[in-house]
C-alpha cells in the first residue's frame, strides 16, 4: 500500500512539474486566443477558436472578447437597426487546437453572452435566436449543433431582461425569449451554451428581435 501512495504521489509531482514546464510553450500557442478580439483584416471578429461576422447585414458587431468557456464565456456586444432576422456568421478559426488544457471550450462546448442593443425605432417584446447548420434550413437533432439539447432545463440559459424562454429542437434549434420588454436605446443581455459537434468550418445564429404586431 505504501508502494503504490508513493507511486501516486511521485506521479501527481511529475505531472506538475511537466505542467510548469510546458507553459510557457502553451501560453505562446495560445496567445493567438487569448489576446482582445479585433476586426480582422476581412472584417471577422477573433475570440477564442471561432470568428465572428455580420457581414450579411441588418445588424452591427460593436465588440467582441471572451475565449468560450463558462468563466470567460465569448462575449459579442451588437446593434441591431432593423427589427427583422438577421443572421451571424461563424467559423472555427484555423490555429492550434490543445486539447487537455483548453477542454472546455475545444471539445464543442461554447458559453456565449450577447449583448444586444436595440438601435431599431421600436420596442421588443422578445428575441430568438436560431441556430443553423446550413444557411436557409433548420438544423436537425443529429446535426451535432445545438443549445446544449442533451439537458431539457438548461441552466447556462439566461436573459437579463426577459424573465421566460422556450426552447425547441425540431424542426429547428431555437431559444425563444419572452416576458420582456427592450425600448429603443436599451439593450437586453443573453447567456446561453452552444455545442458544436459538426463536422463543418462554419455555421449561422438567426437573430430575430421580436415586435409588438401593429
Amino acid at each position: 500500500m505504501k508502494g503504490r501512495a508513493s507511486q501516486r504521489s511521485l506521479h501527481r509531482q511529475w505531472e506538475a512539474e511537466t505542467r510548469i514546464r510546458l507553459a510557457p510553450f502553451f501560453l505562446i500557442l495560445l496567445a493567438p486566443m487569448l489576446v482582445a478580439a479585433r476586426p480582422a483584416d476581412d472584417g471577422r471578429w477573433l475570440a477564442g477558436v471561432y470568428s465572428f461576422s455580420d457581414e450579411l447585414g441588418k445588424f452591427r458587431i460593436i465588440s467582441v472578447s471572451g475565449f468560450g468557456s463558462k468563466t470567460d464565456p465569448v462575449v459579442i456586444v451588437e446593434e441591431f437597426q432593423e427589427a427583422s432576422p438577421a443572421t451571424m456568421v461563424i467559423r472555427i478559426r484555423d490555429i492550434p487546437r490543445p486539447y487537455t488544457y483548453l477542454r472546455d471550450t475545444l471539445n464543442g462546448f461554447v458559453h456565449f453572452e450577447f449583448q444586444a442593443v436595440n438601435a431599431s425605432g421600436h420596442t421588443w417584446i422578445g428575441f430568438e435566436f436560431e441556430l443553423q447548420e446550413v444557411r436557409g434550413l433548420p438544423s436537425v437533432y443529429g446535426d451535432g449543433l445545438s443549445f446544449d439539447q442533451r439537458r431539457t432545463d438548461s441552466g447556462s440559459i439566461s436573459s437579463d431582461v426577459f424573465t421566460t424562454y422556450e426552447r425547441d429542437f425540431e424542426p429547428g434549434d431555437r431559444i425563444v425569449f419572452k416576458d420582456g420588454a427592450v425600448d429603443h436605446g436599451g439593450m437586453a443581455r443573453f447567456r446561453f451554451l452552444v455545442t458544436d459537434f459538426t463536422p463543418k468550418s462554419e455555421f449561422y445564429l438567426v437573430q430575430d428581435p421580436r415586435i409588438p404586431l401593429s
